[in-house]
């Protein structure tokens, strides 16, 4: 998503999602304060904040300059949860709703126009959340991607099965120019774009029964350099720790959402 409306830039700085597409493209986080938001996420992950051009309810947090992620101060006004989403690029929004609830999915918010693009806040038909983004990326997703501050996992009950859905969806392992490969690796389904590994899809053994106690969701990783010195922040933050091992610990904000910390190296 384009963040910056106040550095121009050439035509050939642009990039699209008519070019780039099917790939995890962006993270936001709806928040009820954003005051609370800014003070716990640049204690915890070093964070810095500049406003985006779509008005005072939305934020960009940048670490070490790169554009990490989107804050969105709209969960009270658009009656939604307080959680991280991940979006991923599509060619036409309207589209890709069609897709998701041709498939059994759901179509929470939109298509919505926000300029330069369109969105679209929709969930799988097992219940995890996501969303599309149609038109302008940020003006630094290349750097973005390529630095990788984020990394996704999908969580769900049936890994294959999520695999075929959001394939269907979004044109993976297509013919289409730039299309995202899939791979079974290790038990999980490996997303890749452009070559590097972008998201993951777990379920436990591909060949097991789907688990019935999993409650699926996308979750939102940040690779840090010190997984125990942002857990601890955390705490003194306001916020929580639900699981902590030596590369990864899984935090809660103050306002509930949840997200996890990833050793910079296992990334």
């Amino acid at each position: 998503m384009n963040d910056d409306a106040r550095n121009p830039r050439s035509t050939t700085d642009v990039v699209s999602t008519h070019s780039v597409y099917g790939a995890p493209c962006w993270v936001s986080l709806t928040s009820r304060d954003l005051e609370a938001t800014h003070e716990f996420y640049s204690a915890v992950l070093g964070w810095r904040w500049r406003p985006a051009k779509l008005g005072d309810r939305f934020w960009v947090a940048l670490a070490d300059g790169i554009p990490v992620a989107g804050v969105a101060a709209v969960a009270t006004m658009w009656q939604m949860a307080v959680a991280w989403t991940p979006y991923f690029a599509v060619p036409s929004a309207d589209e890709a709703v069609g897709r998701v609830q041709e498939r059994g999915g759901t179509s929470a918010v939109g298509p919505l126009s926000l300029p330069p693009g369109r969105a679209a806040l929709l969930a799988d038909r097992d219940g995890a959340t996501f969303g599309v983004w149609e038109g302008e990326l940020h003006s630094s997703w290349e750097t973005w991607r390529r630095a990788a501050p984020t990394f996704i996992r999908l969580h769900t009950r049936d890994a294959f099965d999520a695999a075929m859905f959001y394939g269907e969806v979004l044109d993976w392992a297509t013919e289409r120019p730039g299309c995202c490969e899939v791979r079974y690796e290790g038990g999980e389904v490996v997303l890749r774009s452009g070559g590097d590994v972008v998201a993951r899809i777990v379920s436990g053994a591909l060949e097991a029964a789907p688990d019935p106690t999993i409650r699926p969701h996308w979750q939102v990783h940040f690779a840090v350099g010190d997984v125990a010195g942002c857990a601890r922040a955390a705490e003194l933050h306001g916020g929580s720790v639900l699981s902590k091992g030596s590369e990864e610990a899984v935090l809660r904000d103050p306002d509930g959402a949840q997200f996890t910390v990833t050793s910079r190296h296992q990334r």
